[in-house]
């Protein structure tokens, strides 16, 4: 992943985690949930891993590395069976250790299981603590693990009622790919704040975190998977179980800001459409004059294709990216740091020059990134900048699964404004209301998280957790 000071993603949240799994007698799982790690790959770039169950035995592989890194056709070949789950991770828990790759595979009294997990558990240390003075041993420093062994805790149970139990004791946001030798078992957490879908190709099913997966493995979309709902996949067909219900949904109004591909579907909403209905509003809310609209590729370019539409400035490519500097550009010295945004980001002088400019991107975190920018675009004769941003002031650090940073590294904790305005160099500055934002979605608007940007938390964040969030990073 890009550290501090590299952009243009230095100055984003980092992504969660992506999951993926299959049940698919008679497919080659192994390569199918290959492609569709692929497919998920923006949503975590610092391990990836695959596990694939025959009926019997689990097969594990997993490493640190892009999901291209990791596997090749000759480790596809290996492995053989009927039901596969995989997962692409950046650690919002735990470090970046090899340890900390998913999906985990365990012995067990019921027989071998794997598990893989997108999001964050709130409170881990209040289970971890439980569980060591019971017994339980860990290999990993991630949250995860936990989950594996509450499950484990309830051995006496079915799986399902070891589940559900499980769902009980654990608090924050989480969705779950549960691998027996003979069963796929799905899990969203009850306020559906993680994402997870459910779909078929032929006599297969496909559990993923994003729509993109299914149509990139030839799925059809059947719908997203209900918060509080377990669904479990076997030689029997698909069973659902609704565990927690009418429970409040606050489903992460990040994913469809930053988070989630354009050609993803979730929960109900295009993410393309609703991204250009952020720039519509955006124009809206803040009339002015220019020449042209330029997004920050490739964030921005859905709002600013919305902003363009609304205002009837014209939409232009001001900036071009290199989609070919790799996921750990190295950089030697302070004194070259900043040839980070110009590896990653051109502008346009001949489109640029002399012309007053909308520049539309999603969010703004710590505002280094989008100083540099600015900066380069006044380098290319362009005689105003204006900046729209197509969501909020983050003003809270996030602790469901998205890495946004410390409240000391927020800018918008530590500036009006103005003084955000003055310290990225641009004419004019705008966010998005979070009224404004929360309209795009109609009568679903009260069914998002909307903590980073409010500081209103579905789940409760006890004090140990929010310390740790300010301190550790």
């Amino acid at each position: 992943m890009n550290g501090p000071g590299e952009a243009p993603e230095g100055d984003k949240p980092r992504e969660e985690c992506g999951i993926f799994g299959i049940y698919g007698p008679g497919l080659d799982v192994a390569r199918l949930t290959y492609y569709g790690l692929y497919a998920l790959q923006h949503r975590g770039q610092e391990s990836a891993g695959i596990a694939v169950a025959d009926g019997r035995k689990i097969y594990l592989q997993k490493d640190m590395g892009l999901v291209s890194e990791v596997f090749n056709h000759e480790k596809l070949n290996g492995f053989h069976g009927h039901l596969a789950i995989g997962h692409v991770r950046y650690s919002t828990t735990g470090t970046n250790n090899p340890l900390n790759a998913q999906p985990f595979v365990y012995h067990s009294s019921r027989g071998m299981l794997g598990l893989a997990h997108n999001g964050n558990l709130t409170n881990t240390a209040e289970l971890r603590s439980l569980l060591y003075s019971a017994g339980s041993v860990f290999q990993s420093t991630t949250d995860s693990e936990i989950i594996v062994s509450l499950i484990a805790k309830y051995s006496q149970d079915s799986l399902v009622d070891a589940i559900r139990k499980s769902m009980a004791d654990i608090k924050g946001a989480y969705s779950l790919l549960i691998l027996t030798g003979k069963k796929l078992i799905g899990v969203r957490d009850p306020h559906g704040i993680r994402p997870l879908c459910l779909g078929r190709r032929g006599n297969a099913y496909i559990l993923a975190s994003e729509s993109c997966a299914l149509d990139t493995v030839g799925a059809e979309l059947i719908r997203d998977v209900k918060p509080g709902e377990i669904i479990v996949i076997d030689e029997n067909g698909l069973t659902s179980h609704m565990i927690f219900q009418n429970g409040r949904r606050a489903h992460c109004i990040f994913e469809y800001i930053y988070f989630a591909r354009a050609d993803s579907c979730m929960d109900g909403f295009n993410i393309n459409k609703v991204r250009r209905e952020m720039g519509r509003q955006l124009a809206r809310e803040y009339p002015v004059e220019a020449d042209m609209v330029i997004p920050v590729p490739d964030s921005g370019i859905a709002a600013a294709r919305g902003f363009a539409a609304e205002s009837g400035i014209p939409f232009e490519e001001g900036l071009m990216k290199n989609r070919y500097i790799g996921r750990t550009f190295i950089q030697p010295s302070q004194s070259i740091r900043d040839l980070g945004v110009r590896l990653k980001l051109n502008p346009i002088r001949d489109v640029l020059d002399g012309k007053r400019v909308v520049m539309v991107d999603d969010s703004i975190v710590r505002g280094t990134t989008s100083g540099k920018i600015v900066n380069m675009l006044r380098e290319c004769g362009v005689k105003g900048v204006h900046f729209c941003i197509s969501s909020p002031p983050v003003i809270r650090p996030c602790f469901y699964g998205i890495d946004i940073s410390r409240e000391d590294e927020l800018i918008a904790c530590r500036k009006p404004l103005r003084g955000i305005r003055e310290f990225i160099g641009a004419d004019g500055l705008h966010y998005l209301s979070l009224e404004g934002l929360l309209n795009v979605f109609g009568e679903e608007r009260d069914n998002f998280c909307t903590g980073c940007f409010s500081g209103n938390y579905p789940v409760e964040i006890p004090k140990a957790c929010e310390q740790d969030k300010f301190i550790l990073e």
